[in-house]
C-alpha cells in the first residue's frame, strides 16, 4: 500500500473540506436550535454541490457520476463527517444500490438521482427487525399481476426529503434445516403511490435535523416494474451493494473525531488551571496522546477498507473493523473531549455536547457494534469449522 494521497486526492480532501467549513459550518446552531433544515437551503446547498461537479460522486461515469473510487469517495465521506448531517445530506450520494437498476428503472430512478432531480431513501429497519433483518415483518403477496404490500417501516432517515424510496419487503417463506427463512424482495416505491404514506418518526437525541420517519403500506400495489433486481433476491442485491453504508459511518465517524479533537487540543493549549494550561498535566496531555493515536488508527484501518475493495479484494471483515473501530474511538473521544472541557462541554456554547450526544447513534445504526463483531468472528472462525 502507498499511505500518501495523490495530487488528485489531496484537493478532493482540499475541496470538501473547504465547502463544509464554508457551507455547513455557518447553518449548524439553526438547524440544531430549530431542528429543521428550511428547503430553500438544502437546494442550495445541493445546486452549489452540483455546480462543484460533487453530486452522485459515487456513481460511475457512464451514469453521469464523478468515477471516483471507493478510496476516494471515503475521503469525500470522511470530510463530510466534519459537518451537520442534516446539512450534508445535501450534498447528495445516492445509494448505490440504485445501480442494479433495469433500463426502464435507470431513466425513473437512477439517472434522476445521479442528476439531483429526484432524491431516495433507502427503507429496511422495522420495529421487531433491526440488526434481524430476517425477522421484517413488512409483507407483499401476489394479486394477479401486481404485489400487495402491507406493514411499516421505521428509522428512516432522509425520508422527509425522498422523492421515492429502496423498500426491503418479505416475499416468501423456504423450510430450511434451521426453520423458516424469509425469502426478500426489493422494490422502488414512489411517494404518493396509493396506500403508501410518510409520517413523522421519533425525535431523536442524535443529528438534531436529520430526521427520521415511519413508513406505512396498506394494500398498497406495486407492479413488477417496481422490483429492483430479482424477485426474492434482495439479499443479494444488498449484500452486494450495501456494504457501502458502513464504510461511511467509519469514514463519518473519523471526521467528526478529528473536528472533536481540535477543539479538544486548542482548549488544552489555551485554558489555564493553576497557573498553567492544563494541557501542560499528564493527565490531560495523556488524554490528547490517546486521543489521537485512536483516530490516526481508525482513519487508517477505514483507508485500507476502501484500499481493498479497489483492489477487487475480500474486504467484508475489513469493513466491519472499521465501522466497529472508528464508531467507539468516536465515542471515547467525544466524551473525552466534553471531559478536558469540564462543565462547559455541556453547555451548548460549544458544539462538544453536540459531538457527544450524536456519536452515540454511530454504534447502532449500519450495523450494530455488537452485528460488526459477529460478522469479523464469524470471518476468521469459519475457515477452521467453528
Amino acid at each position: 500500500m502507498n499511505f500518501g494521497l495523490t495530487e488528485e486526492q489531496d484537493m478532493i480532501v482540499t475541496t470538501v473540506r473547504s465547502f463544509v467549513e464554508k457551507e455547513i459550518y455557518p447553518h449548524e446552531a439553526m438547524v440544531e436550535r430549530t431542528g429543521q433544515v428550511p428547503r430553500e437551503l438544502g437546494e442550495q446547498i445541493k445546486q452549489k454541490v452540483i455546480d462543484l461537479g460533487f453530486y452522485a460522486c459515487n456513481f460511475p461515469e457512464e451514469v453521469g457520476g464523478a468515477g471516483l473510487s471507493h478510496t476516494d469517495f471515503t475521503l469525500v465521506e470522511r470530510e463530510l463527517g466534519r459537518g451537520s448531517m442534516a446539512l450534508t445530506h445535501f450534498f447528495g450520494r445516492p445509494q448505490n444500490i440504485l445501480m442494479a437498476c433495469n433500463d426502464d428503472q435507470r431513466e425513473r430512478y437512477l439517472l434522476p438521482a445521479v442528476r439531483g432531480e429526484r432524491m431516495d431513501a433507502l427503507a429496511m429497519t422495522e420495529p421487531d427487525a433491526g440488526s434481524d433483518v430476517r425477522g421484517m415483518k413488512c409483507s407483499a403477496v401476489r394479486d394477479g399481476g401486481d404485489w400487495v404490500v402491507n406493514g411499516s417501516k421505521h428509522f428512516i432517515s432522509g425520508a422527509e426529503h425522498a422523492d421515492f424510496f429502496i423498500v426491503f419487503v418479505a416475499t416468501g417463506v423456504d423450510e430450511t434445516p434451521k426453520g423458516p427463512k424469509k425469502r426478500i424482495t426489493t422494490f422502488l416505491v414512489d411517494r404518493g403511490t396509493k396506500g403508501f404514506e410518510v409520517r413523522d418518526g421519533y425525535n431523536s437525541v442524535s443529528h438534531k435535523g436529520y430526521k427520521n420517519c415511519i413508513l406505512y403500506f396498506d394494500n398498497c400495489r406495486l407492479s413488477d416494474a417496481q422490483v429492483l433486481g430479482m424477485v426474492d433476491g434482495g439479499f443479494e442485491v444488498m449484500n452486494e451493494w450495501l456494504y457501502a453504508t458502513r464504510l461511511t459511518v467509519a469514514a463519518f465517524s473519523v471526521g467528526r473525531a478529528r473536528r472533536c479533537f481540535d477543539y479538544a487540543l486548542h482548549y488544552a493549549a489555551d485554558r489555564k488551571q493553576f497557573g498553567q494550561q492544563i494541557g501542560k498535566f499528564q493527565g490531560v496531555s495523556f488524554q490528547i496522546a490517546d486521543m489521537i493515536t485512536e483516530i490516526d488508527a481508525a482513519d487508517w484501518l477505514t483507508l485500507a477498507a476502501a484500499w481493498r475493495l479497489d483492489q477487487d479484494l475480500p474486504a467484508n471483515r475489513e469493513i466491519a473493523s472499521a465501522k466497529l473501530y472508528a464508531s467507539e474511538a468516536l465515542a471515547r473521544v467525544t466524551d473525552t473531549t466534553l471531559q478536558i472541557f469540564g462543565g462547559m462541554g455541556l453547555m451548548d456554547d460549544f458544539p462538544i455536547e453536540r459531538f457527544w450526544r450524536d456519536a452515540r447513534v454511530e454504534r447502532i445504526w449500519d450495523g450494530t457494534s455488537e452485528i460488526q463483531r459477529h460478522i469479523i468472528s464469524r470471518d476468521l472462525l469459519r475457515p477452521l469449522g467453528a
